[in-house]
């Protein structure tokens, strides 16, 4: 669901002419909302990218929404205001809000505005993917470093012999380092004598 937009307003004009802009520009409109409440139950079922959410609506009021939202998932939320007070400014940076447009809202504004904030959510999606793959790479590490340790007690190997020993191991079984490492460390050595003997 690439781009995929919530819309939340309790006037319905204004999502109409939002949903209206953004479409224009080839953007999916996955649905709209008229209060904080809707949008937090409509972004719990349709995941988006982005939601364009106003502040005053009856129910619950933006800025309480995004809380809820950015809480729940890594969706941007770009709001709508009438206001610009230093305040709101405030309440809405703690909330985690991508960005503010003032209303009324033009599509010289808005089509900007949606564009940084789905590049910002781009970013900050592969960072995270980055930081998870690294944090898996440095847990098999460990994995890995203490199958090393036993193997290196069992054999009375040095270290670099062990690694040679395991890695070869793992190459004519096809099993991955990491997950015989983890096997010696689950099952204990005696179930993996055989595959690491005459390595």
């Amino acid at each position: 669901m690439k781009n995929a937009i919530v819309v939340v307003d309790d006037d319905p004009i204004i999502r109409m002419d939002i949903r209206e802009m953004l479409e224009e520009e080839g953007y999916w409109v996955g649905g709209e909302a008229k209060n904080g409440q809707e949008a937090i139950e409509l972004v719990a079922k349709l995941k988006p990218d982005l939601v364009i959410m106003d502040v005053k609506m009856p129910v619950m009021n933006g800025i309480k929404a995004t809380q809820i939202i950015r809480r729940m998932q890594d969706t941007s939320v770009l709001l709508l205001t009438a206001y610009s007070q230093r305040e709101l400014v405030e309440d809405a940076r703690s909330a985690g809000v991508s960005a503010y447009l003032v209303k009324p809202v033009s599509d010289a504004d808005l089509i900007p505005a949606v564009a940084i904030a789905l590049s910002q959510k781009e970013k900050m999606d592969a960072l995270k993917k980055d930081m998870n793959q690294l944090k898996q790479t440095l847990d098999e590490r460990k994995i890995v470093e203490k199958a090393k340790g036993i193997v290196m007690k069992a054999y009375g190997l040095d270290e670099e012999e062990t690694y040679r020993k395991m890695r070869s191991a793992s190459m004519s079984t096809g099993i991955p380092l990491s997950k015989l490492a983890a096997g010696i460390l689950e099952d204990g050595l005696d179930k993996h004598v055989g595959i690491l003997q005459n390595r």
